[in-house]
């Protein structure tokens, strides 16, 4: 599963949908909300990376390069990708789906990343932005209802000459989604091939660099909800102009397909994602990657041309570690028409025009983006989801070099130690679970997807871990060795599976399915409820219908609430023996937290865009779970994604635009400082010094003080506030 498959299904989860340039929308009202002046403190990750879904090469400074973050921005290098420095605005969308550069240096971002994994892209963007002073400054040029671009083109002849591939949101019809091209730089812009219905949006665009004027799209039809998806469709298929864009045609033409594909090029409900190889040496050499809409993606043709397109030959299909809707493209080597690499988990490579395949080498798994230097003969970039890579061996096996400084690591989690201020661990996207200590500043300790983390308050050296689906794990070393929970009962876990230790007595731990499991020992586990949800979704592979999210008592022994995906709240107040449903028909609930003063005084975050009158993020019951009331008041209308009670009742509250502080009534809320926009997943407050970490999905970890004072102004605003 991709990190959109798990944000996107809170995100649209209770019917909320996912309303056109909705982050955007929220930041902005973020931005002309009240806020308190904060320094946050960057904490890293800078040696772990993260994913990159577009790289443009400088055309006129040697070893200059930009790399697209799928979350995190866009980021300059001047030596050769070693090092990066982040050149995008803050407050900008931070999903990056494409980059591209133009002859006259200008460089290009598209926003709104369209790998949409197991689900949807995590962030979608408001459109293309350049940049012609080298990254210093970016202006939008428009699209910015396109929601996702895949690929961007510039005519290497014509440098005002721009086609995008705006693939459109997944969560909704409708939009700026095609082929757009721009004949004057990117001021304007005109949609020169539609989708058939409006599901359809481009996902491949290519320029002939011999002849301009001929032009290859793929289309890919799609549409996700948040129990499931569909990623193929009647609208998905192969097109080529010959007179620079303004008129397309279909390309059906396979005579003999695939062993194993019915479909071909033909329209089908079943066909999903195509990738396009157009070989820069000899454009009439073109090679055609398709796949089937299916849960995983499969790809079931593999075709190759030497006539432009005319007629098709059967390759060899190579084989797939990951649906091809997560990677979906194809790069054929500048100098080598026979010489082609294909992305999936593995990268695979061929130098036989597709008649052979074998895995390259030396880099992370999940492979997006891959650029050659013109200036360089035999460098190469490579984006995947570990960061950024450099061959100057033309891309052979084992000569990847990983960039050494990319900050733009997506967490999940994050857990500190409440007697250390430098120990803190962490769930990654695709680079496990990540520690301070035992080697580097952070270094890998449990692989996977890292998802939950939690480190004892009593023992520091007493650790819990988990990746995807409830593979959870507990350490007594400081995660050098790890023990894997035992006995937990469930049907279903969700991605992000929640564990508890109960703060009274923190050798008591819960772990949730669809069901809730406790421990006694930390280790061995019984179930103590039936399925707390209600029941599961309709997609066959990824688990709808778990628990999300699980609070435990300080003060009131038994008293215990969880959250689920169906936008549950339960609650059980003797551990177990019976059961309440307090809530329901909400949105994702994100996060669950019992005052640890007072068990009567229970917090709510709740995923998900509101619109007025919809409800808010955050609600709160002083009645032991029995009613709730929002207490959202002068919060944006974007997801929350955790709420923490702070030093005398201060609430402190992660979003997706920002970390709020609010007073313990809630009801008014300011901005703390002015982190970029990037999810705050996750937020720990370490009492022993006074210091708020915040997780970020896309630009790491950041750290704060917080000042002397914070609490009684964010008190007074509230006493002021009807």
């Amino acid at each position: 599963m991709a990190p959109g498959e798990y944000k996107a299904r809170q995100d649209t989860s209770g019917g909320l949908g996912l309303p056109e340039r909705a982050l955007v929308r929220a930041s902005e009202a973020a931005a002309k909300g009240p806020r308190l002046p904060v320094d946050w403190r960057s904490e890293g990750p800078a040696n772990i990376g993260g994913r990159v879904t577009g790289i443009a090469v400088d055309p006129n400074r040697r070893d200059t390069v930009y790399i697209g973050a799928a979350s995190g921005g866009v980021w300059k290098s001047t030596d050769r990708a070693a090092t990066l420095t982040s050149v995008w605005p803050r407050r900008n969308p931070q999903a990056i789906g494409a980059m591209a550069a133009g002859s006259d240096g200008a460089i290009y971002a598209g926003t709104g990343e369209a790998n949409p994994g197991g689900g949807s892209i995590t962030y979608e963007g408001d459109g293309v932005y350049k940049s012609t002073d080298g990254g210093r400054s970016w202006k939008r040029l428009g699209l910015r209802n396109s929601a996702t671009i895949s690929l961007i083109a510039v005519d290497p002849e014509n440098p005002r000459r721009i086609f995008v591939a705006a693939t459109g949101s997944l969560f909704r019809p409708g939009g700026e989604r095609g082929v757009y091209r721009s004949e004057d730089g990117g001021r304007t812009w005109t949609l020169v091939l539609a989708g058939a219905n409006d599901t359809t949006g481009a996902n491949s665009v290519v320029i002939d660099p011999g002849n301009p004027r001929r032009v290859w799209a793929s289309m890919w039809d799609r549409r996700r909800e948040p129990d499931l998806r569909r990623y193929g469709g009647v609208g998905s298929g192969l097109f080529r102009s010959d007179d620079g864009g303004s008129t397309w045609r279909r390309l059906e033409n396979i005579v003999t397909p695939t062993p194993g594909d019915d479909i071909g090029l033909r329209s089908d409900p079943r066909l999903g994602r195509i990738g396009i190889g157009v070989a820069p040496g000899d454009p009439d050499r073109v090679y055609v990657l398709t796949s089937t809409y299916s849960q995983f993606g499969d790809v079931k043709g593999f075709y190759v041309s030497d006539d432009g397109g005319a007629s098709f030959r059967t390759g060899t299909l190579p084989a797939s570690d990951v649906p091809f809707w997560w990677t979906g493209h194809l790069w054929v080597d500048p100098a080598d028409r026979d010489h082609l690499y294909m992305p999936s988990a593995n990268l695979r490579e061929s130098a036989d025009a597709g008649r052979t395949w074998k895995v390259n080498e030396g880099m992370h798994v999940d492979h997006h983006a891959m650029v050659w230097d013109a200036k360089v003969p035999g460098r190469v970039y490579e984006g995947n989801d570990g960061g950024v890579y450099r061959s100057d061996a033309n891309g052979a096996t084992q000569t990847w070099i990983k960039a050494a400084n990319e900050p733009y690591t997506q967490f999940y989690s994050v857990t500190a130690s409440a007697q250390d201020v430098t120990r803190m661990a962490g769930g990654t996207q695709d680079n496990g679970s990540v520690r301070t200590w035992n080697g580097p500043r952070w270094n890998e300790f449990l692989g996977g997807d890292g998802e939950a983390n939690v480190i004892h308050p009593q023992n520091h050296d007493i650790l819990y871990s988990c990746y995807q689906f409830g593979a959870c794990f507990r350490s007594e070393d400081a995660g050098d060795t790890l023990t894997e929970l035992r006995g937990a009962a469930a049907d279903r876990f969700n991605w992000f599976s929640p564990i508890e230790l109960h703060p009274a007595d923190p050798s008591v731990v819960y772990f949730g399915g669809d069901r809730l499991n406790r421990s006694a020992n930390g280790l061995d586990f019984t179930p103590i409820s039936p399925d707390l949800t209600g029941g599961p979704g309709r997609d066959e592979v990824y688990p709808f219908g778990t628990l999300t999210t699980v609070a435990a008592a300080r003060t009131a022994p038994g008293t215990v609430v969880v959250g689920s995906d169906d936008g549950r709240i339960s609650l059980t107040r003797n551990d177990g023996a019976n059961w309440s449903l307090e809530l329901k028909d909400q949105p994702w609930v994100t996060r669950v937290e019992i005052d640890p003063q007072n068990a009567r005084r229970m917090f709510a975050t709740l995923s998900g865009y509101r619109a007025s009158g919809t409800g808010g993020n955050v609600l709160h019951s002083d009645d032991g779970g029995d009613t709730w009331r929002d207490i959202s008041g002068n919060l944006p209308g974007a997801p929350a994604n955790d709420i923490v009670i702070g030093p005398h009742g201060l609430l402190l509250l992660a979003t997706d635009v920002g970390v709020y502080a609010g007073p313990p009534s809630g009801r008014f809320w300011f901005r703390l400082g002015d982190l970029p926009l990037a999810a705050i997943t996750d937020i720990e407050f370490q009492a022993s010094s006074n210091r708020l970490i915040a997780a970020t999905f896309g630009r790491g970890i950041y750290s704060t003080r917080l000042p002397r004072g914070l609490a009684g102004k964010v008190h007074a605003a509230g006493r002021q506030t009807p």
